[in-house]
């Protein structure tokens, strides 16, 4: 392996080591021993959801090329899943709100399960159905765990800044240091032992089995709204209410969406970024440095959440303009570094620049998921969480489906350029979001002290 990647994996560690042992008083919150007990029973559960999704993710495509598909027919299969979170989202989040989230975060489990054991099949329809059931348990994931936490954070009295906490920890755990793991377990499973590609659907089962278990014996239920008067269409009507008379819900799920598309997307591309003439990239490797990227950027998310004077809304706007400016690298490179026109060999230097990019952008994602989640936190109602929370992925979902349907049809550098054209007009409604939050704080400032009681 070249030095050059050993040098990113080793800084970017002895960062993430260096921010979190050097920690102070500002940098911690005092928190009560119930709260911790609570904390990290969440945690645990997260992480094993996680491990669960992690360890399929890298080899997905390659399970399909095994068993004989070309890349149209994977990317109809890839599409199915996106497509199923836009059209089965809401109504799973809309039935969380309604039945329980404890019961949306078991369904989770299960259909997340069944997914991964229509993995032995080398049948395309029982493969199409298993994405399908996969896009339902992402819908899940991404709304019924969340929705649970702040609920039963807010049940049981904690302060509201502790969830910023358990945001960031979660992220940092979750998102960084337990991908790591699945990445090495999966190559342990596949390479070393030689257990074939289904193996890690095989593990990732078991990890969501025993989450499963966790959640039965130690979780209480929550609800959103769970009045029996009130059907699908009618929580749809209430969460789409919401979100056109409140500007910064709708911001907010702006925001997301062009945040996460051009996640998503750059899932897709950066492999063939810095490998446009088929250079041997260690590609496990360099997900492993973009995960450590990511755990560097929750660790400096906990950091910002922990001093009460740094509001996220402002940021967050840096955020948006640095992940802009990083993936835009590969525009600039495609203009002034020139194409080689070599086949093979190892990583170009236009690449290794592109790397460092993408790597700033992993901080960037660390960054923006607890800091999207305590924003979540304050301004979705959390009669319609869940359902609100799905509608914010169908944009998202249908920028991804278009994304992947041609994804042949414009070069790479163009596709990035767009990302970072995204992540821009993200950056602006941050700052509008900014600007209405500051207008609207006296106001709900003053509601909140008319609303405690008056200690005479």
């Amino acid at each position: 392996m070249e030095l050059f990647y050993l040098l990113v994996f080793g800084g970017l560690g002895v960062i993430v080591a260096t921010l979190e042992l050097s920690k102070n008083n500002k940098d911690r919150t005092t928190t009560s021993s119930a709260f911790n007990s609570f904390k990290n029973n969440y945690l645990l559960v997260y992480s094993l959801m996680m491990a669960g999704d992690w360890l399929q993710g890298p080899y997905v495509y390659y399970l399909y090329t095994t068993y004989g598909f070309g890349k149209r027919d994977i990317g109809h299969l890839f599409i199915a899943g996106f497509g199923s979170s836009m059209l089965f989202g809401t109504i799973v989040g809309s039935l969380a709100d309604k039945h329980g989230r404890k019961r949306a975060s078991i369904t989770y489990c299960i259909t997340y399960i069944l997914s991964c054991i229509t993995k032995h099949s080398p049948q395309y329809r029982i493969l199409m159905i298993g994405r399908i059931l996969g896009g339902i348990a992402t819908s899940l994931l991404f709304s019924a765990f969340e929705s649970w936490l702040v609920a039963e954070h807010n049940k049981r009295g904690f302060e509201q800044q502790w969830l910023s906490l358990t945001f960031s920890k979660a992220i940092f755990l979750g998102n960084g240091l337990i991908a790591i793991l699945a990445g090495l377990f999966g190559n342990l499973l596949v390479g070393s032992l030689a257990l074939g590609p289904v193996a890690p659907f095989d593990a990732a089962s078991c990890f969501l089995a025993i989450g499963m278990a966790i959640i039965l014996s130690s979780w209480t239920e929550n609800y959103g709204d769970p009045s029996e008067s009130k059907d699908l269409l009618t929580q749809f009507r209430g969460a789409a209410l919401a979100i056109s008379s409140d500007e910064k819900i709708a911001l907010l799920g702006a925001i997301q969406s062009l945040f996460e598309g051009s996640m998503y997307t750059f899932v897709f591309l950066w492999t063939p970024a810095l490998s446009p003439n088929d250079e041997e990239i260690p590609h496990g490797f360099i997900f492993a440095t973009f995960m450590l990227a990511s755990m560097l950027g929750s660790s400096f998310a906990s950091r910002l959440m922990a001093r009460g004077s740094i509001r996220v809304e402002s940021y967050m706007q840096v955020v948006f303009m640095v992940s802009s400016a990083s993936l835009m690298l590969p525009v600039i490179t495609s203009v002034l570094v020139g194409p080689s026109s070599e086949k093979g060999g190892s990583i170009s230097f236009a690449g290794c620049i592109e790397l460092i990019g993408f790597c700033v952008f992993e901080g960037c994602v660390g960054l923006f998921w607890p800091s999207i989640m305590k924003m979540r936190s304050q301004y979705i109602p959390e009669e319609s969480r869940s359902t609100i929370m799905n509608f914010f992925r169908i944009p998202l979902n249908i920028f991804v489906c278009i994304v992947l349907y041609n994804v042949d049809s414009f070069p790479i550098s163009v596709m990035f350029g767009m990302c970072a054209v995204f992540l821009f007009i993200a950056s602006m409604l941050q700052r509008r979001l900014l600007g209405v939050v500051e207008r609207s704080w006296p106001l709900d400032k003053a509601r909140e002290l008319e609303s405690e009681p008056l200690n005479i």
